[in-house]
């Protein structure tokens, strides 16, 4: 197995979202906000080479929202998720499998591209989409909370094109996806997140995805305002994050431009951050 971290780009947003009650005097110094509030964050994918099958966990943001939506987020950089895939040696075609951890737009957008004719249709011709049911329903569904973080064009495609798969939480891990060792699924920042897990050069990752989306929000208190249910993201992280320490888990971190991966240690203080590390050094 070969597991890679795939940058797509970078975006900003709110600095004050991002970090919840934790006051800007604080935060200020961990990720500087510009004179708009707005913070950079990365939009790391990952690809994993298993068993004959290229599976893709998450995808960014897409190139197929207009100039408009574009300019919200501050989308820069020069990375996205078709050069990462190309430095690999790899197309939108090879991939066989898109594991999407939720479906909020900085995690599917890149899921589903539009044509030279505008024709809404999945970028990965050949890959079976994987989400769970509970989570596909919250989202086509969506509560006036997230329903910005939810759009239909990211979405519907999907099963429109006959390529969704339902993965059942209490029903293991599909024989289709022999690289997860487990999910872990997580309701404190949307409805069934999910969370793979893999084992790896002798090591446990886990892709935290947006229960932990930097190194920043290691703390229990550092929880996003986006999360809708606060208080459950942070029992979810204290267990995590406990049983992180005390196997000497890898954390991958989706929303970090600073840093690829962390391990934690218990502290007299509580859970932090033993190291930082980018993934090809494993």
């Amino acid at each position: 197995m070969k597991i890679h971290t795939l940058d797509t780009g970078l975006f900003k947003l709110d600095g004050g979202a991002m970090f919840g009650v934790v006051p800007k005097s604080i935060w200020q110094k961990l990720n500087p906000a510009d004179e708009h509030n707005m913070c950079t964050w990365a939009l790391r994918c990952l690809l994993v080479e298993d068993a004959g099958r290229l599976m893709l966990v998450d995808t960014g943001i897409g190139d197929k929202q207009d100039d408009k939506f574009r300019a919200h987020f501050y989308l820069h950089g020069d990375d996205t998720l078709e050069k990462s895939l190309r430095r690999l040696g790899y197309t939108a075609a090879d991939i066989t499998d898109v594991l999407l951890t939720h479906l909020h737009f900085d995690h599917c957008g890149g899921a589903v591209e539009r044509t030279a004719a505008g024709k809404l249709q999945p970028a990965f011709a050949n890959a079976t989409y994987w989400s769970n049911e509970a989570h596909w329903n919250w989202a086509t569904a969506p509560n006036p909370r997230e329903k910005a973080s939810f759009l239909k064009e990211n979405i519907l495609p999907i099963q429109e094109s006959g390529q969704l798969r339902f993965i059942d939480p209490q029903g293991g891990i599909p024989k289709a996806l022999p690289a997860l060792q487990n999910l872990l699924f997580v309701d404190g920042h949307t409805e069934k997140m999910m969370l793979p897990q893999f084992r790896y050069q002798g090591r446990t990752l886990v892709f935290a995805a947006d229960l932990l989306p930097s190194a920043h929000h290691v703390g229990l208190p550092y929880v996003m305002s986006y999360d809708v249910r606060p208080l459950v993201t942070m029992d979810e992280k204290a267990r995590i994050l406990q049983q992180a320490a005390d196997e000497n888990w890898v954390l991958i971190l989706e929303h970090d431009h600073q840093t690829e991966c962390i391990t934690v240690e218990q502290t007299e203080r509580g859970i932090k951050v033993a190291e930082r590390f980018r993934l090809a050094e494993l």
